[in-house]
């Protein structure tokens, strides 16, 4: 068995094998554990020295004191073998950059967005809300990640959600799955849940972005809903096998649900929430912020509504997967129908038309005379248009006058 340093050595030197060198990929491996996601200082880092050169510079200790700084004890330990074996375990593999899975066009936004990150340490953006690429990804299950993240929208909302955000984000789930999109969530109960579980009815891959270690998703009363998503979609993480769901890294996954997909739709948000914050990482990167109005009383909608009311978020309402689809969609082939309106018998009547039915009384019939005084036109004209509003069964002929049409009874209604 090769050692690290051996690995780094062979990989460097150029070692023809297919595909990605295993050295590369244990190095990709080793920095998921060395400093945590989200950091512009060490992603510029590794991006430049390349991860074999930042590996073996942090190891050596000739690694910059700021990067030194951010590894801290972390650079004594090596667990990218035990890692990788134990992804390998439970089915999971670690897509780095140099794959042909790697999402690169979905993930270049993230790398624009970094570059506009000040050198100076103290003015950069936190590490929770920066919009820093990963260096590699940890994926469980069997479709490719550039593959299933191609047409694919975040759905978001509230853990505590009503009973209307679960329906509202299960039927968009389903929806969306049905014609050939990913819903790409958190796994996390209420909405996520519901949107995930959407998806897997229609049949559709989904794919959960996960703040701990793809082999341990959390929370436990989703482990059935992961297991079924690992069948036909995919578990999603920037931790390696094993890493515990921590507060702070909930956080920093949301700009990958932002990032992985065309659009964001947040169903239910509170005044301060997660999916809040995923909306605002869209909106940065240049995607579409969409937003599921709900009553005005709950406090669930809340944050739905804020987005809503400011300009800069850009956000725009939708109520149907199709509408959803219309803004992420190709230009001019991804259309919402038009709203269905219910016919009315009024519908292409005239102004004059429209104004002799409206003289017609209920009960009792007028004459001709009469309707001319009250629509404000001649009596020809009203001669002209009664028989063909008495052709729609919109006015009848009483005997002594015209009177309107009185409505259908229901059907079995004694006569």
């Amino acid at each position: 068995m090769t050692t690290f340093d051996e690995d780094l050595e062979d990989a460097a030197a150029g070692s023809s094998v297919p595909g990605v060198h295993p050295g590369l990929r244990r190095a990709r491996a080793w920095l998921t554990r060395a400093v945590e996601p989200g950091t512009v200082d060490f992603w510029r880092y590794v991006d430049d020295v390349g991860p074999l050169g930042a590996v073996r510079e942090i190891r050596s200790g000739a690694a910059p004191d700021r990067i030194r700084a951010l590894v801290g004890a972390r650079a004594e330990e090596d667990a990218s073998l035990t890692d990788l074996r134990r992804a390998e375990r439970c089915d999971a593999r670690l897509v780095v950059p140099e794959d042909d899975e790697w999402p690169a066009y979905r993930l270049h936004a993230l790398a624009v967005a970094t570059a506009d990150e000040p050198l100076d340490r103290e003015h950069q953006t936190d590490r929770t809300r920066a919009l820093v690429p990963p260096l590699a990804l940890w994926v469980r299950g069997a479709a490719r990640l550039d593959e299933v993240t191609d047409r694919s929208v975040g759905v978001v909302g509230a853990r505590a959600a009503t009973a209307y955000g679960e329906h509202v984000a299960g039927e968009f789930g389903h929806q969306l799955g049905e014609r050939g999109w990913t819903v790409v969530s958190g796994g996390a109960f209420g909405i996520d849940g519901a949107a995930h579980r959407g998806a897997l009815a229609a049949g559709a891959p989904t794919v959960a972005v996960l703040s701990c270690g793809v082999d341990r998703p959390y929370p436990a009363g989703n482990g059935a809903l992961f297991h079924r998503i690992v069948d036909d979609g995919l578990l999603v993480s920037e931790w390696p096998p094993g890493c515990a769901p921590l507060r702070h890294r909930f956080l920093v996954r949301n700009r990958l649900i932002a990032a992985l997909t065309r659009g964001t739709v947040v169903v239910e948000a509170a005044a301060r929430s997660g999916a809040q914050a995923t909306a605002l990482r869209a909106r940065k990167l240049g995607r579409p912020v969409l937003v599921v109005p709900g009553p005005v009383t709950s406090a669930l909608s809340v944050g739905c509504h804020e987005l809503l009311r400011q300009e800069e978020s850009g956000a725009r309402l939708v109520t149907s997967a199709a509408q959803v689809i219309e803004a992420v969609g190709s230009l001019g082939s991804d259309l919402a129908a038009p709203v269905d309106r219910p016919a009315s018998p009024r519908d292409g009547l005239s102004d004059l038309a429209s104004r002799v039915l409206d003289a017609c009384p209920v009960r009792v019939g007028v004459s001709p005379e009469r309707l001319a005084v009250l629509a404000g036109c001649e009596v020809l004209e009203v001669l002209r248009v009664l028989p063909a509003l008495e052709l729609a069964e919109l006015v009848q002929w009483t005997g002594t006058g015209w009177r309107v049409s009185p409505p259908p009874k229901p059907t079995g209604a004694a006569p």
